[in-house]
């Protein structure tokens, strides 16, 4: 039976251990930690509003995190940065950086990442999506599988409007496939925040994979069923589709092959752009540890996606009667900037601000850099 006056008591004992850390917990009542939480992960400044329920040893919440601001939260093994925000709905495994934050009813999965400033409205869906910078989702949005970034501050910046769905399944085959991830901007521009915003028109969607391009505005009610190029209007009407379906149709390896490889070295050149940039710079130790530990989760969020799309890649090929290949670099690529191992607290520049007052030959160099590895791997 039960001992609810021990659990209880319990309870109150865990809340109480992170009101002494500083955490604030706006009705103690409405509040509940599991025991799994650690508490030296929650830090001074957080703002815990009633009807949070927090679990998992990963959670991490970094200074002036909040969580419940419009609603109930329920948040499992999240990662919030500084000031980062949840206002309501269920997160399990999502990392949000500095400043990013999802809207009421939000419902975020793993492999979800959203960088600086990035934003959701409400009952927003999320699963193996990364947003970059600044990028700004609408209302009533489902997207799985996708990268997105463009522009370059919070008046500058790729936008969904409401509405918005990606279409991430695809029916043919035995059991259909998720072979299916799109791209909409680039990484080794989008992280240097030099690539023009990106709109997406809402009560519309895209049928993956796709690849939209900078400068690009998709008008409102499109379903995007092929690429965009970089500044381009598009609209796209459908065409009436009827004609017999045989149960064992399945669709050529091309062009949908040629997109989840692109993709798939995308996150090569992410990955390496946190590997030698972000976590190379972030402070070790003192006051802003934290930004070292959300980078450090945010790095393990992009090597899950990483698996993801491999996995999903190898079963459409697998289906097909190909030999899946192993999509690495085939050589080493190093960074052409000398970082120190990490920057002491009272010299370190925020990662946005760092990357605005790069020097053009810098950041000329970090471009190449990247678009050499997205190259290397879209080649094996």
């Amino acid at each position: 039976m039960t001992d609810l006056p021990f659990m209880a008591a319990v309870q109150e004992r865990r809340l109480a251990e992170l009101a002494a850390r500083g955490v604030q917990i706006i009705d103690p009542r409405q509040t509940y930690v599991d025991a799994s939480v650690v508490p030296e992960r929650i830090h001074a400044g957080v703002i815990l509003h009633p009807g949070t329920r927090l679990s998992g040893a990963r959670t991490f919440f970094a200074p002036r995190a909040e969580l419940g601001r419009e609603g109930p939260v329920t948040a499992i093994d999240c990662v919030l940065g500084e000031g980062a925000r949840i206002d309501g709905g269920h997160a399990r495994g999502a990392v949000l950086l500095r400043g990013a934050s999802a809207g009421c009813a939000a419902h975020l999965r793993e492999g979800t990442l959203l960088e600086e400033e990035a934003s959701t409205a409400h009952a927003v869906g999320l699963k193996h999506s990364i947003l970059l910078a600044f990028v700004t989702v609408g209302s009533l949005v489902n997207f799985c599988d996708l990268l997105m970034t463009g522009g370059s501050s919070r008046q500058d910046h790729s936008e969904v409007g409401s509405g918005y769905i990606h279409f991430n399944f695809t029916p043919w085959g035995a059991r259909g496939d998720k072979a299916t991830a799109s791209l909409i901007g680039d990484v080794p521009r989008g992280v240097l925040l030099r690539g023009r915003r990106i709109f997406l028109g809402g009560s519309g969607g895209m049928v993956g994979p796709r690849q939209v391009g900078f400068g690009s505005l998709v008008g409102a009610g499109t379903v995007l069923r092929k690429d965009v190029p970089e500044d381009r209007l598009m609209i796209q009407t459908a065409r009436e589709v009827e004609k017999p379906l045989s149960p064992d149709t399945i669709d050529s390896i091309e062009p949908r092959a040629a997109h989840n490889i692109r993709y798939l070295a995308e996150l090569h050149a992410l990955r390496a752009w946190y590997a030698e940039i972000r976590l190379r710079r972030a402070p070790h130790g003192g006051p802003l540890e934290h930004v070292r530990i959300v980078a450090q989760e945010a790095l393990a969020t992009i090597d899950l996606c990483m698996a993801e799309r491999q996995a999903r890649f190898d079963y459409f090929l697998q289906e097909r009667g190909v030999e899946a290949p192993e999509l690495a670099t085939s050589r080493r690529h190093p960074c052409p900037l000398v970082l120190s191992p990490s920057e002491p607290n009272d010299r370190y520049v925020d990662h946005i601000e760092w990357v605005r007052t790069l020097a053009e030959p810098d950041a000329v160099a970090l471009g190449s850099w990247l678009a050499g590895i997205v190259r290397d791997v879209a080649s094996r």
